[in-house]
């Protein structure tokens, strides 16, 4: 076999693969639903973000394929040069609309906007304030953005509060997610609020995990708790529970027109494809139009937290269809997504870095179109597994 520089790396993924931390990929041959096709078997679909069961649903496919059939399967560019479509302009009308917004700025995916907007609110002379257990794209986005990056407590607004009082940063940026996409509990945002109009900091929520989950029409944490006139940045994704693609910024006019110029992950890349913006728009409208969506999710998700918390897990933090069922080690946590998968689950086991060492667990995610004998189903299933599991390390 002829040597490469590249040759480091089979001793880079053997390591990965005797501490259990290397990655596979799984290809379903279904679409995304309550059911999936994977490896030629009919599994319970326990791990998708797809929380309102949209994404396989016939009017979105079919808003999919009219707006490509109207405006083209590409976008060609970059919204300032060549790419800036009509469907873009409707689909942030109706974001905005959405959060009662001055306006809001699309971006081809949650990642994009958490690492462009930050660089562009502070830079040197600036701080962020980051919960411990934001995303990944969070940190990367205040990594990038050159600021000096303090990170809090998970939900500790009392450090916090001493943080900001000891900052004397040109711009202070405190930053959360509004659901915690490992743990599925929900940030403080009126004690944050009361932080950020004490220090004169500014708000950016992540509410990538709760548009379309939480709040009276579905805007998301900061409308069910009755802040969304103090969060200075909302961003939301269109690809969780709005079932399509991509992500956007909303906020005041001002703030728009500045991303426009100085977000990078927005300035310097193709602009989102028509089909992408059409599925979403038809979703803006069922969430609008058909609430008992997120009621029926709401009641599977009470099911589930009675159940799981009969059976020892700490789930009582959960408010939203992110369920960490954290059994410890690496070795467990794969134990156990394999033996339900036997038993007809598919729920994937959550590790290292995603979630801390000693963390590793599944993490279930709950759709509007499971049904109750779905969850009772793995409830049991979750009862005969337990049991066999690999000893926890010391």
């Amino acid at each position: 076999m002829v040597r490469t520089a590249l040759d480091w790396i089979d001793a880079e993924l053997a390591k990965l693969t005797a501490a259990g931390l290397r990655r596979t990929l799984e290809p379903l041959a279904s679409a995304q639903g309550p059911v999936v096709t994977v490896g030629g078997r009919s599994l319970v679909n326990l791990c998708s973000n797809d929380y309102l069961g949209l994404a396989g649903d016939p009017r979105l496919r079919l808003a999919a394929a009219e707006a490509a059939h109207a405006e083209g399967a590409g976008a060609g560019a970059s919204r300032l040069v060549a790419g800036d479509l009509a469907i873009h302009g409707r689909l942030e009308a109706a974001l905005a609309a959405l959060h009662r917004t001055e306006g809001a700025l699309l971006f081809n995916s949650g990642y994009h906007a958490n690492v462009g907007v930050p660089a562009a609110l502070v830079g040197r002379d600036d701080e962020i304030f980051s919960d411990v257990l934001n995303h990944a794209s969070i940190v990367d986005g205040a990594l990038l953005s050159r600021a000096r990056l303090v990170r809090y407590r998970h939900l500790d607004t009392a450090e916090l509060a001493l943080l900001l009082q000891r900052s004397t940063a040109r711009r202070k940026l405190v930053v959360t997610d509004a659901v915690f996409s490992m743990d599925g509990d929900a940030a403080p945002l009126a004690e944050l609020a009361d932080l950020c109009d004490r220090f004169g900091a500014m708000l950016y929520v992540d509410e990538a995990h709760a548009v379309g989950v939480l709040g009276e029409t579905g805007a998301g944490l900061a409308e069910a708790l009755g802040v969304k006139h103090r969060v200075d940045v909302e961003m939301g994704t269109l690809g969780k529970a709005l079932g399509a693609f991509g992500a956007y910024v909303a906020g005041d006019g001002r703030l728009r027109e500045l991303l426009i110029s100085r977000a990078r992950s927005f300035v310097f890349t193709t602009a989102l494809p028509p089909a992408a913006c059409g599925a979403a728009l038809r979703a803006l409208e069922i969430v609008r139009a058909e609430p008992e969506r997120r009621a029926r999710l709401h009641a599977l998700m009470a099911r589930l937290k009675a159940g799981l918390t009969a059976r020892g897990f700490d789930v009582a933090q959960v408010a939203s269809p992110i369920f960490p069922v954290v059994l410890g080690s690496e070795a467990r946590a794969l134990a156990a997504a394999a033996a339900l998968r036997q038993r007809g689950f598919f729920v994937r086991a959550i590790r290292p870095p995603t979630v801390p060492r000693g963390t590793s667990r599944l993490r279930v995610a709950l759709t509007a179109g499971h049904d109750e004998a779905q969850l009772d189903a793995f409830l049991g299933a979750l009862d005969e597994v337990l049991p066999g599991l690999p000893r926890q390390d010391p």
